[in-house]
């Protein structure tokens, strides 16, 4: 209580404080950097990474990407490549004037060079960048080559598509976050009593966002896919926080006149309420962290944190913006949509067996779509783009006008004999969906050798240690055909070479497709565990948590379910995530009901009377919390063009209405199946299934 007291006693020195760390979690929110790149996330001991890593090393080649240039005199084209050669940070551009510069007889240029880089009106280039993939300085360079080329050249590759991701998003996010507001005001503004408190809540969880925000600076860096979500998520999961403290505030009003004392007892009873519903939706996020795929811990580390914030705003910010308003607040009363709903509940146990029946119904179809769901999900993130998007449309070029779909480097041991070299060339080319292989011995032939050509191209395409091949594919980045594909061509090349890396998009792709397959079983088993742990502890039942996750489980199925019947294909990541966060996020609605229920029952009521009037007390509470997050996400989910935010939103603002409707609907009968069972192993209630109640319904 004497915190409680200290809150209100100094609530004046506790915003004044808020206001002033604004400015510098502002300057730390603008301060983190932001990364747009996935590959980025994957554990730095895979081949893929390390081999990334060499080329940066060694060759000094980071970034790379192709330029297909339109219709453009060779003359004209030629001028153009010198150009590119002199922007910042391009390190090496090769195409076939590269060669055909230099003093090698044309004749002794195989002709599979010349098909390579050259069709009937356009030419291709490919672009080395001496910075990483997703480097601000790599980003810059794709701008300024885009510039210098002009509407007939286009950009493919991995640096393209962060590049043209980390526009939309800027573009994009402060319309996420003025829609995620706008809309989750106008929900509190229908189901809650005051015109003003909607406002007040806003303005303290703003607070507590930037705050969160801020502190991501000292992480180094976050997602594009954290950046873009954390916001909305947070003011979608803390906002019951400041429902909880609104209504307790409201009812010891009605026991006292002192605004100073009810607000004082309020912040007591809520600090205990948002504790333990927070503490399961920090364990939703915190199971993200366990990902080997390094997106899920930044993004469940920033949530996690994010929601503790919550509770602090909650009981530190929001009772002394409250106690300040409080006489507006009061004067902009009005009654509540959500109206008497003791008949409504009465109904709903009267004809617990059709739930019941409903729960059994649902639970095969939403176990089917859910199983599905999770083998149509997509990998490729140039799949998130809008069509009309500079890489998108570029990639098209590349696949219609040469019939490259990926690109891989290979690098080998530069010890390696020239003969075996052009031999293990000869038995990649013979792989399906394989293009050409580009390489220093593919270029030369048997006739020429190494040392005639210049210091330039040598360097381009081995270094003391590597040599590095090109190869082009006819297949799309993630696909089973290029998954097959690369596993073909790392057996090759651990035949010749047990050193060798196979590296680029698709690699990289294939092992992300491999980690998160994994880690998707991982999160989901420590997510349940840990919260069936918490409501068991909290509950002190055995049979309790069972109840629960069962009932929030079949919403999530339900919802991840949706789109195999629809034919919708997600993105990789929003399966894990969206399991974690529904049940993190909604399992709260449950445990509020299952309190009630408890409370109801110790007290002597009949299983009936105790389950209705759980239903009938918790049931604004439910609604208004899960609206909330629904308005919060559903309109981000409609706006957004990336469709990485957009299908996650949607997920979320889907899954909280699903979880409203399991709660109120199927608990209640799932209670009253398992009352007897619940009484024999929860604590402090065992007594009650000992007792004759004469009136039990």
């Amino acid at each position: 209580m004497a915190f409680s007291k200290a809150i209100v006693k100094f609530r004046i020195p506790i915003l004044i404080i808020a206001l002033i760390l604004m400015i510098p979690a502002i300057l730390g929110m603008v301060g983190t950097r932001i990364n747009y790149d996935m590959l980025d996330y994957l554990p730095e001991d895979m081949d893929t990474v390390q081999g990334q890593n060499i080329l940066l090393e060694d060759f000094g080649k980071g970034a790379f990407s192709f330029v297909v240039v339109e219709n453009m005199p060779e003359k004209q084209t030629s001028e153009l490549a010198d150009k590119i050669r002199k922007i910042d940070h391009v390190e090496t551009v090769l195409w076939y004037d590269s060669l055909a510069d230099v003093s090698v007889p044309m004749e002794l240029l195989p002709q599979k060079i010349y098909d390579a880089f050259n069709t009937e009106n356009a030419t291709l280039m490919a672009v080395f960048f001496d910075s990483a993939t997703s480097a601000d300085i790599t980003m810059d360079a794709i701008r300024e080559i885009r510039a210098t080329a002009g509407q007939q050249c286009f950009v493919a590759g991995m640096s393209a598509l962060v590049t043209d991701l980390k526009d939309l998003c800027e573009k994009e996010e402060p319309v996420y976050v003025g829609l995620a507001v706008l809309c989750a005001c106008v929900a509190m503004v229908v189901f809650l009593d005051s015109w003003l408190v909607p406002f007040v809540f806003l303005a303290s969880i703003g607070m507590m966002i930037l705050l969160n925000l801020g502190t991501n600076f000292f992480l180094g860096e976050i997602s594009y896919v954290t950046k873009a979500l954390s916001a909305v998520l947070q003011l979608a999961v803390t906002m019951d926080y400041s429902i909880f403290l609104w209504h307790s505030y409201n009812e010891q009003k009605n026991l006292t006149q002192d605004n100073n004392e009810a607000m004082a007892t309020a912040i007591q009873k809520t600090l205990g309420s948002v504790i333990g519903s927070s503490i399961t939706t920090v364990a939703g996020f915190a199971a993200l962290c366990f990902m080997t795929f390094t997106l899920g811990r930044d993004l469940g580390i920033v949530m996690a944190k994010g929601v503790l914030f919550g509770v602090l705003g909650c009981v530190t910010v929001l009772p002394a913006m409250i106690l300040v308003f409080d006489k507006w607040l009061q004067k902009t009363k009005h009654r509540p949509l959500i109206g008497e709903v003791s008949g409504f509940a009465a109904k709903v146990v009267k004809i617990f067996p059709l739930f019941l029946v409903l729960f059994i119904a649902l639970a095969i179809p939403a176990c089917y779509g859910y199983s599905k769901t999770n083998k149509e999900v997509y990998y490729d993130m140039g799949s998130c783009l809008p069509e009309d998007m500079g890489y998108v449309i570029a990639n098209e070029k590349l696949s219609e006008t040469f019939d490259v779909a990926s690109t891989h480097m290979l690098l080998v041991d530069s010890s390696l004999p020239q003969d075996s070299v052009r031999e293990m060339i000869k038995e990649m080319e013979q792989v399906d969906g394989v293009k050409y292989v580009l390489g220093l011995e593919s270029v030369l032939g048997k006739r020429v050798p190494k040392e005639f050509l210049p210091d330039d191209i040598l360097s381009a395409l081995q270094s003391e240690n590597w040599e590095l091949l090109l190869i082009n594919s006819e297949y799309k980045v993630a696909s089973d055909a290029v998954n097959a594909q690369i596993a073909e061509i790392n057996r090759i090349m651990k035949t010749y070479d047990e050193t060798g890396m196979l590296i680029g998009e698709a690699p990289c792709m294939k092992d992300m497709i491999e980690t998160t397959d994994h880690d998707f079983r991982v999160v989901n088993a420590v997510s349940i565990v840990a919260i069936f742990l918490i409501i068991a502890l909290v509950q002190k039942s055995i049979s309790i948590p069972f109840i629960l996750i069962a009932v929030i489980e079949l919403a999530i199925f339900m919802n991840l379910g949706i789109p195999h019947y629809l034919g919708q294909s997600l993105p990789f990541i929003a399966p894990i995530c969206i399991s974690t966060i529904q049940l993190g996020a909604t399992v709260d609605y449950a445990i509020l009901m299952t309190t009630r229920y408890k409370s109801e029952r110790m007290e002597g009521r009949s299983k009936k009377q105790a389950v209705i009037t759980s239903l009938t007390t918790s049931f604004p509470s439910i609604v208004v919390s899960g609206m909330g997050l629904f308005a919060a996400t559903f309109g981000v989910a409609i706006y957004s063009d990336i469709d990485i935010i957009s299908s996650m939103c949607m997920l979320m603002a889907r899954g909280a209405v699903i979880s409203i409707l399991c709660v109120l609907f199927i608990l209640p009968a799932l209670f009253m199946l398992c009352d007897k069972l619940i009484c024999a192993t929860t604590c402090k209630m065992k007594q009650i299934s000992k007792r004759k109640i004469t009136t039990e319904g």
